[in-house]
Formats: structure tokens, sequence, C-alpha cells
């Protein structure tokens, strides 16, 4: 395996490239504790590194990759031109999900056995306030559009908390079905879907409203949520089904189901809208659906226990 510095510099080198080239897929291998890098012009790793003890949540900005590592209660920012990690920053215990904000100043972080949310400074990773939720075990806290609200999903609740970033608080909760996990915004900010794992259920949240305008049936154990650049659809992976289903926002229906690998778990799609990755727990692979035409392209393999996707 190529030493971590090694590695991100040649990663960087094609991050540079000219505009044509691809972006990349970054997928934190939780049980092998690697991150595994995608080409998404053909779709094949171009390498593996080595960074935390169980790394989970990740993003990834211009010049910094952020990653959660639960073992350490920590959070790990690689500087990407030097392709080296430049920070570890410590955020409570079982760190989860982590977020970037759409400017790109600011970072969060779930923390489960908190049940807290830790506030940053991006690039460098100071930490601004942490913020206590409702919920217990938050996994996802996801910045909407405008940047002004974090929305916390968590596994032991029934709802979705709402903070106001500037005020570094909570300020309100939103009830959906049980254990709430992927959350995502439509680009215009209006509404935020949510995945509840054990209601079997997607829910479309008026952002303004705060209240819950559909609910949508979907597969067995639904867990992350990835919403198509251009607004028109969100997709929703099926943890029990090993599917992916996509969601028509004009209808708020299901209009596709693709099969994918073993325990489709958190997803991202490139900024094109073209191609949608989902990563496999269980198979140690991440799927990609043609986003356009709603069908399977391949399976690429990566590391144990994939946890999601972040590209770039």
């Amino acid at each position: 395996m190529k030493s971590p510095q090694r590695l991100l510099a040649v990663l960087w080198a094609a991050l540079v490239l000219p505009v044509a080239a691809a972006p990349l897929a970054y997928v934190p291998n939780e049980k092998s504790a690697t991150v595994s890098v995608i080409d998404t012009a053909d779709d094949r790793v171009q390498g593996s590194f080595q960074l935390g003890q169980r790394p989970r949540g990740i993003a990834v900005g211009r010049q910094h990759l952020y990653l959660t590592d639960g073992k350490t209660g920590s959070l790990l920012i690689v500087d990407l031109p030097r392709g080296q990690r430049v920070q570890q920053v410590a955020v409570g215990d079982s760190p989860e999900g982590v977020s970037l904000s759409p400017d790109g100043r600011r970072l969060a972080v779930a923390v489960e056995d908190d049940n807290s949310v830790v506030l940053l400074s991006a690039p460098k990773a100071r930490i601004l306030a942490r913020i206590k939720v409702e919920g217990r075990n938050p996994e996802h806290a996801v910045f909407s559009p405008d940047g002004r609200w974090l929305y916390v999903s968590a596994e032991e609740a029934e709802q979705v908390d709402v903070i106001d970033v500037a005020a570094r608080r909570q300020v309100a909760s939103i009830p959906v079905g049980k254990r709430p996990r992927g959350i995502g915004f439509l680009p215009d900010g209006r509404l935020a879907y949510v995945a509840s794992e054990l209601a079997d259920k997607v829910y479309a949240i008026d952002v303004a409203r705060r209240e819950v305008v559909a609910e949508i049936a979907s597969g067995a154990y639904p867990n992350g949520i990835a919403v198509h650049p251009d607004g028109s659809r969100v997709f929703v992976s099926n943890g029990r089904d090993g599917s992916v289903m996509a969601i028509d926002v004009a209808s708020q229906t299901v209009i596709a189901r693709i099969e994918v690998g073993k325990r489709p778990w958190n997803m991202a799609i490139t900024p094109d809208g073209q191609k949608l990755y989902v990563a496999n727990g269980r198979s140690g692979t991440v799927s990609v659906i043609d986003a356009a035409n709603l069908k399977p392209l391949g399976e690429i393999p990566v590391g144990e226990l994939p946890w999601g996707v972040s590209i770039r």
C-alpha cells in the first residue's frame, strides 16, 4: 500500500489537471481503516491510503479532506496539495457524519455518544461550539444550501433536530419516523428529504414551515440520501433490500429501483449529475449507477465495510 503522503500528492496532481478531468470519489472503509480513491472517468480505483483507525464520515473541500475517526473520537484533516495529514481534532466519543458548509468555511460533526454536534471552522479546524441536540445518537448533521441551518438525524429518535448555525443552538425539532438517518436538501433549499430506517419511509420536509409535506414508502431499511444537482430526483439506499430507489421530486413518487450490493449505505452523485456512487457496506464494493437512465453501470471493489462516498 502506498504511503498517505505519496498517494495524496499523486491524487492532487490529478485534481489540478485541466477542467475536463473527472472528479475523484473518496470512500472511507470503516473496517480496513483505509480510504479508497476512484477516478470517476473510468471507475477504477487509483489507490488507497491508511487514515485513522475507524474512518467513517467524510467531506472533501477544494484542498482538504475531512474524515471522522470513530475509534479515536477525532476529526482528521488532510492537506491534499501537500499530501499530508495536518490536523487531528478531538471532537467527542464516536463521531460519525461530517459535512462542509456551502461556502466552505464551517464543518459540522455529529457525535453519537455525546448527543451533540460540533461546529468547527474550515479549513483550519478550530472548534467554535459544541451544540447539544435532543435526539440520541446523532448520525448526520447536514447544512442547508444557504448555510443557515443544520438538520440533524439521530438513530434513537423520531425527529430531525434543527440547529440555527449563527445562534449555535437547537431551535426546533420536526417529527418523522423511527431512526432517521440520511438527509439531503434540494439545491434551492425548499425541501429536505430524510430516510427513516425503521419506518421504511422517506419524509419530505418543507424547510420554511418546518413540517413534513410528503411521506414516501421506501424499501426495507432506507438509509442514505443523495440529491440530483438539478433538484429533479432524490436517491435513497435501501439497506436490507440491496437496492437504490429514485424519487421524482415533482410527483413525490418512486420512479425506479436499481439493484446494488449488500447493505447499501451512504452515497454521492457527481457534480454533473451523470453518475451515482453507492457504498455497499457488506459487499466491500461501490456500485455505480447511471443517474440519468437509472441503470446500473458496475460494481467496484474497495476496502472492508465502506461507509459512504464523497466526490470532488
